[in-house]
């Protein structure tokens, strides 16, 4: 969903998405597309009968170009769905190792020489292993904060897969039994009219079952009595806080057009734009690479591109020419260097502008049980 897109504005959004039933979403694409249209028989009856003809023969160049890439779009879902299916069973050897179902070769001969050390000799698997993964990107980062780690620290596996009706994809993640939720499977659908586009139509989490007090996205407040006030005990008072686990309470359109005014259509957007950033991520580029992400190995090949790396040299010839100029006057020279300050700090922030369910529990609280595969549907 790009602002930059005459076809589909904030306010086309607001009302498709407003719409749960999915034909009259397809009933506001095409009224959209039927417009666009008549703008463009205006500008053909505009032109010269000579310069028409022309563009006619350019418009059937294009549905021909049309007709190929709809092929291309068909046998890359075709090959895509075929290297999914070789992916699985190293997906299911990770899992195994992660989790301690199964020890690696050589590993034994580690642990003997590990028997002073009670601690090594007891851990199995790669303890924090996705905890790790996912704070060493960059757009994952921002979303844990510390409290989230100690339940993050039980999660076990993290699978995706595509979704036929509606379109779309599903995130699922597997935990162990913890002192923070009953659940042992969380799940996030993105619901798409076009994948291509894309276009997010909506995206379901699950709703968490906190144990009492454990929930890590409200926090309670305690605020003393006034005094001289009849009550003296403290006032208690709950409010939402950010956590790693709002992610599976995505944003959500009202249904009423008079419950949303254009400012808050273009929050609402933006919110859905960073929240399918996220999902995208850990399906793209968290699953396949996890190992990448625990050691740290993938930030290089993330943030340290060519392209970035041509900014940065611009930037540094732009400070040697600022530092000459600074010489001649200390006290601009000290205002230059906290907006440089500010500046680079803004830089290291991820830019995070993309486009953008309830699910029976699974009883996979032991270490070595595997989680189900999750099938297309």
């Amino acid at each position: 969903m790009s602002n930059d897109k005459d076809s589909f504005n904030v306010g086309d959004l607001t009302a498709a998405l407003k719409d749960e039933d999915r034909a009259g979403l397809v009933n506001a694409l095409k009224n959209k597309l039927q417009n666009l249209a008549g703008q463009h028989s205006d500008v053909l009856e505009n032109l010269t009968p000579k310069i028409r003809r022309r563009v006619e023969v350019l418009r059937e160049i294009q549905g021909k170009h049309d007709e190929i890439e709809a092929k291309f779009r068909e046998e890359r879902a075709a090959l895509e769905a075929k290297y999914q299916k070789l992916y699985q069973p190293l997906y299911t050897k990770r899992y195994d190792i992660v989790n301690g179902a199964t020890e690696v070769e050589g590993a034994q001969e580690d642990v003997k020489m590990d028997q002073g050390d009670e601690k090594s000799a007891e851990e199995k698997g790669v303890p924090s292993f996705w905890l790790t993964a996912l704070k060493n990107n960059d757009v994952i980062s921002e979303e844990i904060t510390e409290r989230d780690e100690g339940a993050l620290m039980y999660l076990k596996d993290i699978k995706w897969c595509k979704i036929e009706e509606p379109k779309g994809f599903k995130l699922e993640f597997f935990f162990d039994q913890n002192p923070y939720f009953k659940n042992t499977l969380l799940t996030k659908a993105y619901h798409m009219i076009d994948e291509d586009e894309p276009l997010l139509e909506k995206a379901i989490g699950t709703e968490i079952d906190w144990y009492p007090g454990k929930c890590l996205t409200q926090k309670i407040l305690k605020k003393k009595p006034k005094k001289g006030a009849k009550n003296a005990k403290p006032i208690t008072k709950t409010e939402d806080c950010e956590s790693f686990f709002n992610f599976f309470n995505p944003p959500q359109v009202p249904d009423d057009d008079e419950d949303i005014d254009e400012d808050r259509a273009e929050e609402l957007q933006n919110l859905m734009e960073q929240d399918y950033d996220i999902g995208s991520t850990i399906r793209e580029k968290i699953i396949p690479h996890a190992v990448s992400w625990f050691t740290g190995e993938a930030i290089e090949g993330d943030e340290f591109d060519i392209d970035n790396d041509d900014e940065d040299d611009d930037d540094i010839d732009e400070d040697e020419d600022e530092d000459e100029e600074d010489d001649e006057d200390e006290e601009e020279d000290d205002d230059e260097d906290e907006e440089e300050e500010e500046v680079s700090k803004t830089k290291k922030k991820p830019s995070i502008l993309h486009k953008k369910g309830g699910r029976p529990q699974v009883n996979d609280g032991q270490q070595g049980e595997r989680p189900p595969e999750c099938k297309q549907q």
